[in-house]
């Protein structure tokens, strides 16, 4: 009797597990085929409409998996460029802080971060400021910083609740800021996947309550959302998923425009990006990209990137 009984509960277990993988097949399909058919759409679109975009399918890899020397290992997450500068942020995570890089990513400096639980996101906004988005905590910090600062205390700046208070660790993950619209774009990883906006004190449409909007959204294809940037040159936004991996580009809509894989063989990767977590575009147009463990990559359009010997580090206005 004991045995039939283990037998029959084996038997169960067995069924629910090959129904939780047919789940699975099924949602990395369709994610696939859909990937597949704005492919072949893509293969289609004309000059004008390449011209008049990021056109993602024209960047190739020049730099891939240089190693970010002196941070802690697999911890790095968001990315941004500080034009004034000319040198990208980062943020990692188990031990907060705030790290300069130059475009060539090499470690110019390293800022602990106090007050922060999982910082996911970092971002150049209005007047210079830097913009920190903590997932666990569910806020946006901005921040001033310049040459002398040695510590950050996100209890000395303004911090904005961004909601969702049940999202545990499938919060913001992504941001990026608009200045066209004066607003700051915030990526939710999922559950539910979505983009946002926020208007912050100072800037046009802001409200008191300070709320996050929901943008519009077409079909992403993507499984999570782990960074975003924008480009004022076109009005889009470069999403980056890390379980996709892919990067994908859309329109002031939120519809896919363009996108490349980040698999290794295409796209000019070799090995290709295992956990991309962050991405941000110069002034220039060229691509950053980080992945953990704390590498970076760069992609540029036509020709390969023109990177300084010996970077300049600038610090953030003060305004």
């Amino acid at each position: 009797m004991m045995l039939n009984v283990l037998r029959t509960v084996r038997w169960y277990r067995w069924l629910l597990g090959m129904f939780v993988l047919a789940g699975a097949v099924l949602v990395v399909a369709r994610h696939w085929d859909d990937q597949l058919l704005f492919w072949l759409h893509q293969q289609r679109a004309t000059a004008a409409t390449q011209a008049a975009s990021v056109w993602l399918p024209g960047y190739r890899a020049v730099v891939e998996g240089k190693a970010l020397e002196g941070l802690a290992k697999g911890e790095t997450s968001g990315l941004t460029y500080n034009p004034a500068s000319d040198t990208l942020f980062t943020v990692t995570g188990r031990d907060p802080e705030l790290a300069e890089l130059s475009l060539t990513g090499e470690v110019l400096r390293r800022i602990p971060l106090s007050g922060f639980s999982n910082p996911e996101g970092v971002e150049v906004i209005d007047g210079g400021r830097l913009a920190i988005i903590d997932e666990r905590q569910r806020t946006l910090t901005a921040i001033s910083l310049t040459d002398e600062t040695q510590r950050i205390d996100s209890r000395d700046y303004p911090s904005y609740d961004l909601g969702f208070a049940d999202a545990g660790n499938k919060g913001f993950e992504g941001i990026a800021w608009d200045p066209l619209h004066q607003r700051v774009l915030l990526g939710k990883e999922r559950g539910p996947l979505g983009l946002f906006s926020l208007r912050l004190p100072g800037t046009d449409g802001y409200s008191p309550q300070g709320a996050v909007e929901p943008l519009p959204v077409g079909n992403l294809f993507v499984r999570d959302i782990s960074s975003l940037t924008y480009d004022a040159r076109t009005d889009h936004t470069l999403v980056l998923s890390d379980e996709s991996r892919l990067l994908l580009e859309v329109d002031a809509q939120g519809e896919p425009v363009s996108f490349i894989s980040l698999i290794g063989g295409l796209n000019g990767l070799h090995d290709g990006i295992k956990q991309a977590e962050g991405v941000t575009m110069d002034a220039a147009g060229s691509i950053y990209i980080i992945g953990e463990p704390n590498l970076l990559y760069v992609f540029s359009k036509a020709q390969p990137v023109v990177l300084p010997k010996t970077p300049v580090k600038v610090g953030l206005s003060t305004d």
